[in-house]
């Protein structure tokens, strides 16, 4: 039994022998969802992720690649993928496909999860995360402060991104030239066409244009 399992009293909750409909504490959920297990917490509920498809698979790479090398490179913070829980309040705990966090919110980061709301999050849409992204992530992510939310939906080859404004409301970023230019990540912008490519452009080479480097080989 783990040591927060004893301290709370709880009962010996192995990861994957519940049902993903059976409620529980955030302390039951923390217990019992380990790193080989993809769910997030909501009100008590339970929400275990389904197996993902290939392209979800290769553009969330792609999206975390070129954001995580933009930022390494500019020195503007951390980028995590989905395997990163985000607790964005004591009722929510999210797994964002890719999340940036800037330097001065670095400290809100713990052992396995990041306290509050990153300053950017994305999600790529599945058949079986429709409503979640476009809608209930959408309203949670705003509320709690998340300064940016893109929604990469390859199912319909659409890209929507929203910025927090001083009213607290998102508003869309209007692409400009095909980019859509980030906010918070100052310098770095992304063009849908690179995520409806097959196969996907080289991650180095996309980067050699966000930077300002040549693009040949």
């Amino acid at each position: 039994m783990s040591s927060i399992q004893h301290e709370v009293g709880l009962p010996d909750l192995a990861a994957g022998t519940l049902h993903p409909g059976r409620r529980m504490s955030e302390e039951e959920f923390v217990a019992w969802c380990d790193e080989d297990t993809r769910a997030e917490w909501v009100d008590g509920e339970v929400i275990v992720m389904s197996p993902a498809t290939w392209i979800h698979v290769k553009l969330c790479q792609f999206l975390e690649g070129l954001l995580s090398g933009y930022v390494e490179e500019r020195k503007l913070g951390e980028v995590a993928g989905r395997e990163f829980s985000v607790r964005l309040n004591p009722k929510r705990r999210r797994l964002p496909d890719v999340l940036f966090i800037a330097n001065e919110r670095l400290d809100r980061l713990r052992e396995k999860h990041l306290e509050g709301a990153p300053n950017l999050a994305i999600e790529v849409v599945s058949e079986d995360s429709v409503d979640r992204d476009w809608r209930d992530k959408y309203a949670e992510y705003r509320d709690t402060g998340v300064e940016e939310y893109w929604v990469v939906d390859p199912l319909y080859k659409r890209v929507e991104a929203y910025s927090l404004g001083t009213d607290k409301q998102y508003h869309p970023m209007v692409p400009d030239e095909g980019k859509i230019a980030s906010v918070v990540v100052p310098g770095f912008y992304l063009r849908p066409e690179w995520l409806w490519q097959d196969p996907l452009p080289s991650v180095r080479l996309v980067l050699n244009e966000l930077l300002g480097a040549p693009t040949s080989d």
